[in-house]
């Protein structure tokens, strides 16, 4: 039998016999990691296990540690799911089922409602179902072969016709007596999947789109072990507390409408957060010599056209049409900021030129993975694009990086680690434009001394990006800013500059958010302080108690004293116990608490209660005022009294 050369991640090459399976590869390598294996990228195209290999290929063996290996073990734990959903409910219609951020789910087109007692008989279903360890195998379909496999259920047939349509290959997979359509890949059998929960049910429409059926979804979360399940399911608890839905309601900071959905409504405490980043950026900006510009937030279709966005992004536009013509709401300002900078001739004195907006985006979300201010369908962003020349690549890469260490480290104390993100298979431009970018971004990041993962396959359509993952306070990650470096935009709009030789020059483009999307930034602070946000970014930054009604004047002193420095600050009189009043001020997460009583007013003091329940008495109004003004200014995290 003829030989074939496979490459693997670190370089080394093995020599196996044509078709080979990537799971006998796995096995060969390490006993564990051929148990561990799940999928496997194949010259970089994520395979099922057991394809056959019938060529020279590189191989990465994918496993739970990995994004995409959590992500297909996840599709697939929805597959178990809607193979005992059949089982127990026969009338139930499959329509679709992937991983989401937060485990997975399966919509279903069904009368019946999915009640609690419904999930613990189906989660039993699936266990029996994984512990008869079915082997997982691919069948390849061509249109009339998936129409009368699928017969009876219209929403296959609905997708079956979609992918027709799209020229797509039409696959479905098989586990025991359970066939469902999917493009793949999936684990190769039932058995991995040890531990799962089925978490919750929701309504949803089909295709996310309210004129279409009402589908039941049921959601879900699976690990390869049970461990791992538990200590998920703790920080779930811990999660639940600290959710940004549910403080946001509580505080009446934001809250989300049926008639917007995935639009974010700031009241008047929550627009002060909003607008306290805002001017935090802005300030920053100005120190490092980016200038502020206002963009409109519809184009026509001509300009997605050329920016590549209609090929690339369209399904995820919101798209209309006016006199004849199509438009789409802008899902992000990199194309606005081409039209300024190609608004007049450019010259090498001019660069780098810093173009910041924080306009409107709208991104066509599906309804299902909506989630809060974490994935909405409208926000704003700390957006910039930076114009430079090739030589002007590392210095600028190196400025942005430390804008963001500013931010994330010295400002809110999050640890964070880094990821560069590769030439995915679908991209714009020449290879040596890519090599060059991704090169560049490199030596910027090991100049910094930065640490980073390389994440083969996941950049931008339109060049590399560095990416900052923050963790938060209880152990999750999130991904926030993003560097990305871009010789393909500018060339498809033609931006250029006039050199020092007074010849035309391709112009070089950094898209650069640091907050990213200000409602998602906003989320996640909530989640990781869990209400109890810094001071400076705080609605009401003090309040003030008083023992009793004779007090208030003394109060109200204190509070003209503090508003002059230009501190939120409000006066608690009411005729309620102190004990009552302090354990709303925490309710309301106000991070500094004040007692006001005769022996305060006669010391000109107050008695602090800090953000972490400590009491401090006898502290001198004017040494607070002053401590409190200079956590202010600087942003401190921590209160010290």
């Amino acid at each position: 039998m003829s030989k074939i050369k496979i490459t693997l991640p670190d370089g080394s090459a093995r020599e196996y016999s044509k078709g080979i399976t990537a799971g006998e590869i796995a096995s060969d390598i390490g006993r564990k990691l051929g148990e561990d294996a799940l999928i496997a990228k194949v010259n970089s195209k994520l395979k099922d296990l057991f394809t056959p290999i019938n060529e020279d290929a590189s191989l990465q063996i994918i496993t739970f540690k990995d994004k995409e290996g959590i992500e297909v073990f996840r599709h697939s734990t929805a597959h178990l799911l809607a193979h005992a959903v059949i089982e127990l409910f026969p009338d139930a219609k499959p329509t679709i089922g992937p991983a989401v951020e937060e485990g997975f789910y399966y919509d279903f087109g069904i009368e019946h409602h999915f009640t609690p007692e419904d999930l613990a008989k189906i989660e039993h279903k699936m266990k029996e179902i994984a512990d008869k360890n079915y082997a997982v195998e691919r069948i390849e379909l061509d249109e009339a072969e998936a129409k009368r496999m699928f017969r009876g259920n219209k929403y296959k047939i609905e997708l079956i016709e979609d992918f027709h349509k799209e020229k797509q290959p039409i696959s479905a997979y098989t586990q025991g007596n359970f066939t469902d359509l999917c493009r793949g890949p999936h684990i190769p059998r039932t058995g991995m999947m040890k531990a799962f929960k089925l978490t919750k049910t929701a309504g949803a429409y089909w295709k996310g789109n309210p004129n279409n059926d009402q589908l039941q979804r049921i959601y879900g979360i699976s690990f390869p072990e049970k461990s791992k399940l538990d200590a998920h399911l703790k920080l779930i608890e811990e999660a639940e507390k600290r959710d940004h839905r549910k403080l946001g309601k509580e505080l009446e900071w934001f809250h989300f409408f049926e008639e917007s959905p995935g639009a974010p409504f700031f009241y008047p405490k929550g627009a002060i957060i909003y607008n306290l980043l805002l001017e935090f950026i802005k300030y920053e900006y100005k120190k490092r010599g980016y200038q502020e510009v206002v963009t409109p937030l519809l184009y026509e279709k001509s300009l997605w056209l050329t920016s590549g966005h209609w090929e690339h992004f369209k399904e995820n536009m919101f798209i209309l049409e006016s006199e004849g013509k199509e438009y789409a709401l802008k899902p992000m300002n990199c194309p606005s900021h081409v039209l300024i900078y190609k608004s007049k001739s450019r010259s090498y004195k001019d660069l780098p030129l810093r173009i910041a907006d924080f306009a409107p985006l709208h991104r066509n979300e599906l309804s299902g993975v909506l989630t809060g201010l974490t994935r909405v369908r409208k926000m704003s962003q700390d957006d910039a694009h930076i114009f430079i020349m090739h030589e002007q690549i590392e210095e600028e890469i190196l400025k942005v990086l430390d804008f963001t260490h500013y931010i994330y480290n010295e400002v809110f104390d999050f640890e964070y680690n880094v990821e560069l993100s590769t030439r995915p298979e679908k991209y714009m431009g020449s290879l040596d434009d890519w090599n060059r970018a991704e090169d560049a971004l490199k030596k910027a990041l090991e100049r910094k001394k930065i640490k980073y993962e390389i994440k083969e396959g996941d950049g931008a359509f339109y060049g590399p990006k560095i990416d900052f993952h923050i963790k938060d306070a209880i152990g999750r990650s999130w991904q926030l800013a993003t560097i990305q470096l871009d010789f393909q935009l500018p060339e498809r709009f033609d931006a250029t500059y006039i050199g020092a030789d007074n010849s035309k020059h391709p112009v070089v483009m950094i898209h650069r958010a640091l907050l990213g999307s200000i409602e998602r930034f906003i989320g996640i602070l909530v989640e990781h302080y869990a209400g109890k946000l810094p001071l400076w970014l705080a609605p009401v930054q003090v309040r003030i108690l008083t023992v009793a009604d004779r007090f208030e004047k003394y109060a109200n002193e204190i509070k003209e004293k503090f508003e002059k420095n230009k501190t939120r600050v409000e006066v608690d009189a009411r005729a309620e116990s102190i004990g009552y009043k302090v354990r709303e001020a925490q309710h309301q997460k106000i991070p500094l608490i004040l007692t006001v009583g005769e022996k305060e007013e006669k010391n000109n003091a107050v008695a602090v209660r800090t953000p972490d329940n400590n009491v401090y008495f006898d502290i001198k109004a004017d040494d607070l005022l002053e401590k409190v003004s200079d956590n202010i200014e600087k942003k401190k995290v921590k209160v010290e009294i």
